[in-house]
């Protein structure tokens, strides 16, 4: 019986190493470098659309057997790549996302405004179902945000995710012992209630964060006082809505919005509409959800469930969405 599961465990081995094995040939190689494809038009000036599309984060997507870059570095090997072509002339974000992490949000907002600065080029922003919290922070920059008729936006704020154990601690008999060199270092401990004065300054963290996206809001929208005063109260807003409180531009479709952006680049009407992949897709269109992260050849793919194991932190990240990306 021994010598059987040794000669099996062998064969596996040997299995597994095979240039030829489909494991090996199921999680797949290295990822190609990123090569254009064109969407539509034949014309030599190029409008470059970049998918922004779920948890807005800088740590790698995880499968069950391989991982994918974070969407900060998909987004941001795109603009790389795209500030060394001289026939691009603008950039259209297409963008479905409740948020994420205020540190990843403010990168993109960082990248994506130094692509500007740097090129000259247009930026324009075409939202589908969400564009809240984070993914309208990162959209400010944009010469042009238009809305789907449909799209839920806005939730200008921060929340703090934290979670609590002490209770279910308590009522199983299990504590952690805590040694600590200031009296504050555990604050936001999850083993233990907050203080009064401990909430008020995790509150007062909050606060700042919020006073800042709020400020980048006024800085390029320039909301009159009662649209900041509705905007600050960090709910969604309908497109109708947002349009009404000057968050978005225009409503329509993601074929308006490579219109408009033909036009705000002064381009004709036969500029190129092009995607960045790793590899061919039959039948591109503009609806076509494959960012340059490359096919997740996970056998489970844990993407769906990024937001239900969202880590202890501050967020620009509409809660409501929970589930549903």
């Amino acid at each position: 019986m021994k010598k059987l599961l040794v000669t099996a465990a062998l064969g596996t081995i040997v299995f597994l190493s095979a240039g030829c094995s489909p494991i090996f040939h199921l999680l797949g190689p290295s990822p190609a470098p990123l090569r254009e494809y064109t969407l539509e038009g034949d014309g030599k000036d190029k409008i470059l659309l970049i998918e922004v599309s779920g948890m807005i984060s800088d740590v790698p997507k995880e499968g069950l057997f391989d991982s994918k870059p974070s969407l900060v570095e998909q987004v941001v090997m795109q603009l790389n790549k795209a500030a060394h072509d001289e026939k691009i002339k603008a950039v259209l974000l297409k963008i479905n996302s409740s948020g994420g992490t205020v540190t990843a949000s403010d990168l993109l907002y960082h990248e994506i405004s130094a692509y500007k600065e740097k090129t000259g080029n247009k930026i324009t922003v075409i939202m589908m179902d969400l564009a809240a919290s984070g993914a309208y922070y990162l959209s400010l920059p944009a010469d042009m945000i238009m809305a789907h008729p449909t799209t839920l936006t806005g939730s200008v704020g921060v929340i703090f995710l934290r979670p609590k154990a002490h209770g279910l601690m308590d009522k199983i008999g299990l504590g952690v012992e805590v040694s600590k060199s200031g009296e504050k270092k555990d604050i936001g401990s999850p083993f233990r209630e907050s203080s009064d004065e401990e909430k008020m300054l995790m509150q007062k963290t909050v606060d700042a964060f919020g006073k800042r996206f709020l400020g980048l809001v006024q800085k390029h929208r320039r909301l009159d006082d009662a649209s900041y005063t509705e905007v600050a109260t960090a709910r969604v807003f309908t497109a109708d809505e947002a349009l009404g409180l000057k968050l978005i531009d225009k409503i329509g479709y993601i074929s308006d919005a490579v219109k408009d952006t033909r036009l705000a680049a002064g381009l004709p009407d036969d500029a190129r509409v092009v995607v960045y992949r790793h590899r061919d897709m039959p039948e591109e269109n503009y609806y076509r959800a494959s960012p340059p992260g490359g096919t997740n050849h996970a056998v489970v793919n844990m993407e769906h469930t990024e937001l239900l194991k969202a880590k202890a932190g501050l967020y620009y990240l509409w809660p409501g969405a929970i589930g549903f990306e």
